[in-house]
């Protein structure tokens, strides 16, 4: 196990692996017993399905996941409710917890190496990823999918201050700084007219499709680094299955999960996985996670030559 520290953390060093963030990511960090606390601890998944749950009385909130929910409040509130619900869930400065400072301090690293720039990979909605960028003077680039119907069929792209669509598939994107890839839509803390979400069915279908040409390779060609997901999630292995279909050669991947399931469900799990590419299963605390890869990346031996 702590060979796979040095492993990956010499990999991360060399631009060659792409972390992968889920809703558990923003776990990382939170007491024992914590729950979420607007402005303090973000939402998780099963969490946030919840709120949508109670604002819009879902017939079986034991039921109830993101997915659903979303949908169950679209069709009887309409899409305007929706995201007023998901605004006020995510317009508020959560600070950003130890994975998202570990990821800053990589992307520095690579920056003054001159290694290939850090791409992170992020189903999250909220911004406490480029808020830990921002405290330490990180450049960055943010894409997101434009989910909202009159809208949606394409990503938008923020460099420098501006915004504008990605038109064409071959737009060069990556350049010489970081990029991270919203591929579920995000919140826009400064307007809520440009916030997108990713979050019904109809959302989903496609848009894979539209990351654009230069991300994809570099995604095709990199490891992989699942933190905070579980393959039960159909819309993960969706995405998987688009990115990885054009491969040249498999990478090695990880995917750390927070703990060892009963025996019938970790088949299953494990499966999913293991049809999904070369992903290795790493059953460990994500807060330990981080502290240990960490440490390893503050040894000067886990540099690449």
């Amino acid at each position: 196990m702590e060979d796979h520290y040095w492993l990956v953390a010499s990999r991360l060093l060399e631009g060659r692996v792409v972390p992968f963030l889920g809703a558990g990511a923003n776990l990382c960090g939170r007491p024992p017993g914590g729950t979420w606390s607007v402005g303090r601890f973000l939402p998780s998944g099963a969490e946030l399905a919840e709120y949508l749950a109670d604002k819009s009385r879902y017939p079986d909130d034991a039921d109830a996941d993101l997915l659903r929910g979303s949908q169950y409040v679209d069709a009887v509130l309409g899409g305007q409710a929706l995201y007023e619900y998901l605004r006020s869930a995510f317009d508020a400065d959560y600070p950003p917890n130890a994975l998202h400072v570990l990821l800053a301090g990589v992307a520095a690293r690579l920056r003054v190496t001159g290694r290939p720039p850090l791409l992170v990979l992020t189903t999250n909605y909220d911004d406490a990823l480029e808020r830990a960028f921002d405290a330490v003077g990180e450049p960055y680039q943010v894409l997101w999918y434009e989910a909202k119907p009159k809208a949606r069929g394409h990503f938008m792209h923020r460099h420098d201050g501006k915004v504008a669509p990605i038109r064409r598939p071959n737009e060069t994107l990556m350049g010489d700084r970081t990029l991270i890839v919203k591929l579920h839509g995000a919140v826009d803390r400064s307007d809520p007219k440009d916030d997108s979400y990713v979050v019904t069915e109809d959302d989903y279908i496609g848009y894979v499709e539209r990351i654009p040409i230069t991300v994809r390779a570099r995604m095709e060609d990199s490891h992989f680094l699942f933190l905070g997901y579980s393959l039960r999630d159909w819309n993960l292995r969706v995405i998987l299955s688009r990115i990885w279909e054009g491969r040249r050669l498999a990478s090695r991947s990880w995917a750390v999960q927070r703990q060892q399931p009963s025996s019938q469900l970790g088949e299953v799990e494990q499966k999913l996985w293991r049809d999904r590419g070369e992903v290795d299963l790493l059953y460990v605390e994500l807060d330990e996670y981080v502290a240990k890869l960490g440490a390893e990346l503050s040894d000067t031996t886990a540099i690449a030559a």
